[in-house]
């Protein structure tokens, strides 16, 4: 956190230098646009989108049409098109669709749009409605929801350079350009709007498409910084990878519309931290009071906690009214409908991976990606060892390691057979690294192991059965927790279950930073062996050492940059990345997440760097 911290010390510094004039504002929304489109990523090729209504059903005051389209070929996005009675080229809204997990399930505001004379398209998520991404043998959502389909998902994406965001904002930004092929849709009125989940896309999809006139944000709008240090990340649709080390808060999202209408719904009751909402509104209505049209930004906050609640919906219909229409005149407020979650759906069976034999599921679509990242990955390789320990090391983002090591002695214990000794080892710049020596009475003085244990170096030591064998055999045992594990472990309160992930707080912040966190355990881990070179009683300048679990990935990285590990075994651990996509329904999948690996080399590469000194155990 204080990474984050200083992180956006530095962008808060920038965009109060910037709203001084109109011209310095705009030209920070242009620059904070771009470092926000450098993170989100490459997209495809355009290609057509193969549109088709599927079916029509009518309602008193309005029809819906159900839309099949293909973001890109094999990717299937459902929608339900919400038009007004009678012809004419409408104002239209893109509807995106909050975590629940049916997704487009007709609801009150786009029915409420409909009868005030605006058009709304509701697109399905990816991992909602008809786009089940893990569906069991019964045709049953697999998982407790969408938050954790998401995050799941996001694993796979990462891995390959890209993220759940991206292509949620991909599909987002295609469904406008089919709203724009259609004659009865003015593309000069486009509008987007979400709550909670939806709230996420909206705002994700603004920084991308210029095409969007008038934004409502609701549930989601506060302060990212703010939300990580409180709660922690939220699911893997709602991060993008470096956004800490771009500088990007959520207020600055609306600031690259700018100076176009932007509405911002609070509840005050809401789990979405409202003093970030107040921070980040106060930045915006500066910036649109340089830009001199302060009306253009509105913040409501209402009785209520989260979601799009009947206040919250006349205040979002009245908004699109106002600026797509000129119409400040009374909400014609029915919002009944007799519409099924049925009667919504596009495909003939529900879901697009029953319905269409083309289909292609997110994690299959990453392994496609990394198939054809093979040609990257092996100009990547190409290069002398030297070359490769460089390039790794900027992957994993280490720091300079050139700042000596000091150790604190805080236990020494004379026990049968061996002397046991509790170190705190410290690099400044790094965190301290809590470590157990074991040395036998009869002691190999060129024999050292160093033990990772997933579980805590306490828990491996509380066995007899564990240490008896290194004093049978004379080994200096060192058993070390590096970051994250045993006495540096995250408290389980911070990483929701739903996660999937032990570590999810950890990881996520890393990514988000840029700084990603099996690089500062491979920072940790020279670090150690630095320590151990320094002791006349372990300075024997090659060490075997044994990864348990999450450990193996930050081992394998180690092996390859520094060959004082001359014999490694990794047990019961990630052997690939591509494990993201062929097994996506794991746990711990980002603890050895870098942004982009896939497009440079994958574990299987690195073990064959390592010429034999790293292999797999039981």
């Amino acid at each position: 956190m204080r990474e984050v911290h200083e992180q956006y010390r530095w962008r808060q510094q920038s965009l109060a230098t910037a709203c001084q004039s109109p011209e310095t504002t705009m030209q920070y929304a242009k620059e904070v646009r771009q470092r926000y489109l450098d993170i989100l990523g490459e997209m495809p090729e355009k290609t057509p989108l193969q549109a088709e209504v599927t079916g029509v059903e009518y309602q008193p005051g309005f029809r819906m049409e159900k839309i099949v389209l293909q973001s890109m070929p094999g990717r299937y996005v459902t929608a339900s098109l919400y038009l007004p009675e009678g012809e004419g080229k409408y104002a239209v809204t893109v509807s995106l669709c909050g975590h629940g997990i049916h997704g487009k399930r007709p609801g009150p505001a786009e029915v409420l749009l409909a009868r005030n004379g605006i058009t709304t398209l509701v697109v399905d998520p990816i991992g909602q409605g008809e786009r089940w991404q893990f569906i069991n043998e019964k045709g049953e959502y697999a998982t407790r929801g969408a938050t954790t389909e998401h995050t799941l998902l996001h694993a796979g994406c990462v891995a390959v350079g890209t993220s759940l965001a991206a292509l949620q904002c991909w599909d987002n930004h295609r469904a406008i350009d089919y709203l724009v092929s259609r004659e009865d849709i003015d593309a000069d009125r486009i509008g987007v709007w979400g709550s909670s989940g939806g709230g996420t896309e909206t705002t994700y999809l603004i920084g991308m498409d210029e095409r969007v006139k008038v934004v409502a944000i609701c549930s989601y709008f506060s302060g990212r910084e703010r939300t990580l240090e409180l709660q922690g990340p939220s699911d893997g649709c709602q991060h993008i990878p470096h956004e800490g080390e771009a500088g990007i808060e959520l207020a600055d999202f609306a600031l690259m519309m700018a100076p176009k209408p932007v509405l911002i719904l609070n509840g005050k009751y809401d789990f979405v931290d409202l003093w970030g909402a107040y921070r980040g509104v106060e930045e915006l209505n500066r910036a649109y009071q340089v830009l001199g049209v302060p009306e253009h930004i509105r913040h409501v906050v209402t009785e209520t906690g989260h979601g799009l609640g009947k206040e919250k919906r006349g205040e979002l219909v009245q908004w699109f009214k106002r600026w797509f229409c000129n119409d400040l005149s009374p909400l014609t407020d029915d919002e009944s409908h007799s519409l099924t979650l049925e009667q919504s759906f596009s495909t003939s069976t529900g879901q697009v991976s029953t319905a269409y034999a083309d289909a292609v599921s997110i994690p299959d679509q990453n392994l496609i990606r990394y198939r054809e990242l093979h040609s990257q990955r092996e100009a990547f390789l190409n290069r002398s060892l030297a070359e490769l320990q460089e390039e790794i090391g900027r992957s994993l983002r280490l720091p300079s390691l050139n700042i000596p090591v000091r150790t604190q002695l805080y236990t020494k214990k004379e026990l049968r057979g061996y002397t046991q000794y509790h170190y705190e080892i410290i690099r400044e710049g790094l965190l301290p690294i809590p470590c157990i020596i074991i040395i036998p009475d009869r002691c190999m003085q060129n024999k050292v192991e160093i033990i990772l244990a997933d579980s805590g170096k306490e828990k491996f030591l509380a066995l007899t059965q564990n240490i008896q064998p290194y004093i049978d055999k004379g080994t200096i045992l060192v058993a070390a927790d590096l970051r994250g594990f045993g006495e540096t472990e995250d408290p389980a309160i911070y990483n929701d279950a739903k996660y999937w992930n032990r570590e999810y707080r950890l990881s996520i912040t890393a990514l988000h930073t840029g700084k990603p966190l099996i690089g500062q355990r491979v920072a940790d881990l020279i670090t150690l062996l630095d320590a151990l070179e320094s002791w006349p009683e372990t300075a024997s300048g090659s060490y075997s050492l044994l990864a348990d679990r999450r450990y193996g990935p930050v081992a394998l990285h180690t092996a390859v940059l520094d060959d004082r590990l001359t014999e490694v075994v990794a047990q019961c651990t990630m052997r690939s990345y591509t494990e993201c996509m062929t097994a996506p329904m794991q746990y711990d999948l980002f603890s050895n997440m870098i942004y982009g690996v896939l497009t440079r080399y994958d574990l299987p590469d690195l073990v064959q760097l390592t010429e034999g000194r790293f292999r797999y155990g039981d």
